[in-house]
């Protein structure tokens, strides 16, 4: 059975933006002029489209839930931080009642597997979110916004007055603030795509007292007058 992780690196090349500006006095960019050149597609490209070269690359967050019986929690713990390590991954949260890992994603399914052999498992679910079209539309729009940027720098050394110097320093501010925030929404899908994320809720299987033990001793005599192999 294939794994249905598969990491892809991600290349592609966009065609860059000229940013047209007026060469009246004021060099300054409204918010809604930014926001619209940063969203603004680059010419003869689609931001959802794929060319044929990229359409088997893909960015897909994978995420599993497991549910588990175990006789106790604690040590349980201790043998999925075994595997999070062997996995090459890392904890994100650890409790007696529910456990978040990052294993790398080409590890998920025999991670899956070995935590799965630590208990009974009452459920398990594994589901994949494509982001490919979210991840190329975010580049797009860093490119977009570092064209705008490399643009208002021009214009910063051509500035005379200090009204105008202080305009286009206000949108290369803004513009900054922008570059690093896209940024970050890519690391993160970059991080995500490369480590898969596995939620272990844990429930402490039911110890019987004494009466409990009579008990299942008289259920199991009674199951083989009526039952039998």
């Amino acid at each position: 059975m294939k794994s249905p992780v598969k990491l892809f690196k991600l290349v592609f090349f966009l065609a860059l933006i000229l940013v047209n500006c007026s060469c009246s006095k004021q060099y300054g960019m409204s918010s809604e002029d930014l926001a619209e050149v940063i969203a603004r597609p680059v010419p003869g490209q689609a931001t959802t489209d794929f060319n044929d070269e990229f359409s088997s690359e893909r960015k897909v967050i994978f995420n599993a839930n497991l549910k588990l019986i175990v006789s106790n929690p604690d040590s349980t713990n201790q043998k999925i931080e075994a595997l999070t390590k062997k996995y090459e991954g890392y904890i994100n949260q650890i409790g007696s009642d529910q456990t978040i890992i990052r294993v790398k994603s080409e590890h998920l399914e025999n991670a899956i597997q070995d935590i799965s052999n630590l208990g009974k498992v009452q459920n398990k679910n594994i589901y994949g979110k494509d982001v490919t079209n979210t991840y190329l539309d975010l580049g797009i729009r860093l490119e977009n916004a570092e064209k705008a940027r490399n643009r208002y720098l021009e214009l910063l050394d051509k500035a005379v007055s200090v009204e105008e110097i202080l305009s286009v320093e206000k949108e290369l501010e803004r513009l900054n603030e922008v570059i690093d925030l896209i940024k970050g929404q890519m690391n993160r899908i970059n991080h995500l795509d490369a480590f898969s994320t596995i939620t272990i809720n844990l429930q402490e299987k039911k110890k019987l007292g004494l009466f409990g033990y009579i008990g299942a001793g008289l259920y199991q005599s009674i199951k083989w007058l009526f039952v039998r192999n």
